[in-house]
């Protein structure tokens, strides 16, 4: 049978849009370096028609440059359906770029719901709420324990605040009571102003005293006394 009809041929997968787009890149090089030798020859035509008098050689000259113009503008229009087509392409490849992100981006999106889903099982709502008032319990019971450790034996519970400042300000009433009845002669300030108005002055000061061992003793054991004040 298959010598009759002929084995199937395998069919051949079809061009990527890269592989497309890397041919027609190819056949436009093509044209325009067709393109670039039409415009050498044009300019050479360009200077023999500047160098040639009018006539049938310049005719003959001006006819050949009009043909390399108008293979000039064919390539031109060639090249421009090809520029056109590479602009589909790239944009067909930008879409499907576009869509491979998205389905990369979703099959990223299912598999993280999927392991979110796997977590909450493990946590709940319910355990979180407990743990959060057991701490709030032992917060408290931190804190009235600092602050019975910290009370004080001496001082009472039931301290009246304005009893005590009334206490102060009696405190301050007797002082105030106590200089104001202090006579004159007995404050220092006043005795200090005193001796400065009367200009005293300065008492003198005794003179060392001699030590023993080192006066003279006369025959009887008592010191002698001096030649000056027998004299006197």
């Amino acid at each position: 049978m298959k010598k009759i009809f002929g084995a199937n041929k395998s069919k051949e997968p079809p061009p990527s849009i890269q592989d497309a787009t890397d041919r027609i890149n190819k056949r436009g090089d093509t044209v325009d370096d067709k393109i670039r030798k039409l415009d050498e020859e044009l300019a050479r035509y360009k200077d023999q028609i500047a160098k040639t008098r009018p006539g049938p050689s310049q005719d003959a000259i001006k006819g050949r440059a009009i043909r390399l113009l108008k293979h000039k503008r064919m390539y031109e229009e060639q090249r421009n359906m090809l520029y056109n087509q590479t602009y589909n392409l790239d944009q067909v490849a930008f879409a499907a770029d576009g869509l491979k992100d998205a389905q990369q981006t979703m099959n990223a999106m299912k598999a993280a719901n999927k392991e979110l889903k796997g977590m909450m099982k493990t946590v709940k709502i319910e355990d979180i709420d407990n743990m959060q008032d057991e701490m709030t319990d032992l917060m408290d019971v931190s804190n009235e324990i600092q602050e019975s450790l910290g009370r004080s034996y001496n001082i009472p519970d039931d301290v009246d605040e304005e009893e005590l400042m009334g206490e102060l300000d009696a405190l301050e009433a007797d002082m105030e009571f106590e200089e104001s009845a202090m006579p004159s002669y007995l404050q220092p300030d006043k005795e200090s102003d005193f001796d400065a108005e009367l200009n005293l002055p300065v008492a003198p000061t005794a003179p060392a005293a001699v030590p023993i061992g080192r006066q003279q003793v006369g025959e009887l054991g008592f010191p002698a006394v001096p030649r000056a004040s027998i004299r006197s």
